[in-house]
């Protein structure tokens, strides 16, 4: 167990922190503007600004952004885990970003734009997966030092997974209401819910290509979790069939095929780095802890994508 004080050093004042959320103004500048004041500064960075803060920090309100870590024990191991936290969740806001841009190109039948969004999507995950890596230098008595301090605040309440789940077709009607009583973060949610995910799109699109796809999948309770189906996988194992790099369908299978796959195993480093830290005591916010997570690494969002390598 750590038995050194964590010294956290002032970075910021944040009685002078701009706390909005809005975009903060900044001028737009251009190849000849930016070619100018290299001219005038002879190729040396600007470092006179008027008002009180700087472009760099105004661009992505970095004061206030590094103003948002406030562990709240004495543990030493709290910062490394507070941080993660709030890293895992900016990148869960990317991945999110591309996964709702790449449904979007398949609703407009853009195969070829959406498996390249896809692309980047994948190298999201494989950054997110990464994050474990740190956060396994966490003991189990670092973790103890400030495990009470978290109450029962749960990753499994983290609305911005919960988007990407639902994005990717895993609804849950539970889950998602655990964020009902929350009015700015409800209404995403509830929208996410209810519509059709990524992996319905693709369907439709197959559907739209000619391939015999069951109504009741292609017309469905969205806000119910996907159920495999036989005229789902007759396709895909046709599309496969033809496994050419100028089938784009093939491609588009491949490409979620790889999002599936690297899910799974974020799901399954985050079951052993819990596995190993906390061992098989409750969670935090009410689960079972690694059962629980065990248990969800058996999911796949795309099922009949897997099954045609069978």
């Amino acid at each position: 167990m750590p038995t050194y004080e964590p010294h956290v050093p002032s970075v910021v004042d944040i009685s002078g922190v701009d706390g909005s959320p809005y975009p903060r103004p900044l001028p737009i500048t251009t190849d000849e503007a930016r070619a100018a004041t290299a001219a005038e500064t002879a190729g040396e960075p600007l470092l006179d600004f008027d008002g009180t803060s700087n472009p760099y920090i105004d661009y992505q309100s970095i004061d206030l952004l590094l103003s948002l870590q406030h562990p709240r024990s004495s543990g030493y191991d709290e910062m490394c885990f507070y941080v993660m936290g709030q890293v895992k969740e900016l990148l869960f806001r990317g991945l999110h970003f591309e996964l709702v841009n790449a449904q979007r190109q398949i609703q407009q039948d853009s195969t070829v734009n959406a498996i390249e969004i896809l692309q980047r999507a994948h190298a999201y995950l494989v950054y997110i997966t990464s994050s474990w890596d740190l956060l396994n230098t966490i003991s189990t008595e670092g973790f103890n030092q400030f495990r009470d301090a978290l109450g029962t605040a749960s990753g499994q309440l983290s609305f911005m997974y919960r988007h990407i789940e639902f994005v990717l077709g895993n609804k849950s009607e539970r889950l998602a209401n655990a964020h009902r009583n929350v009015p700015h973060v409800w209404p995403g949610i509830e929208r996410a819910l209810k519509s059709p995910s990524l992996y319905d799109d693709c369907l439709a699109l197959l559907a739209r290509r000619g391939f015999v796809i069951d109504d009741d999948v292609l017309d469905r309770n969205w806000s119910r979790p996907y159920e495999a189906n036989g005229s789902v996988e007759d396709a895909w194992r046709d599309v496969f069939a033809e496994a050419i790099p100028s089938n784009d369908l093939y491609r588009l299978g491949q490409a979620l095929a790889d999002i599936d796959q690297q899910f799974s195993i974020y799901r399954w480093r985050h079951f052993v780095s819990v596995e190993r830290i906390i061992g098989h005591k409750a969670g935090t916010g009410g689960s079972s802890g690694v059962e629980w997570l065990e248990a969800v690494t058996h999911h796949r969002f795309f099922p009949e994508i897997w099954a045609t390598a069978n």
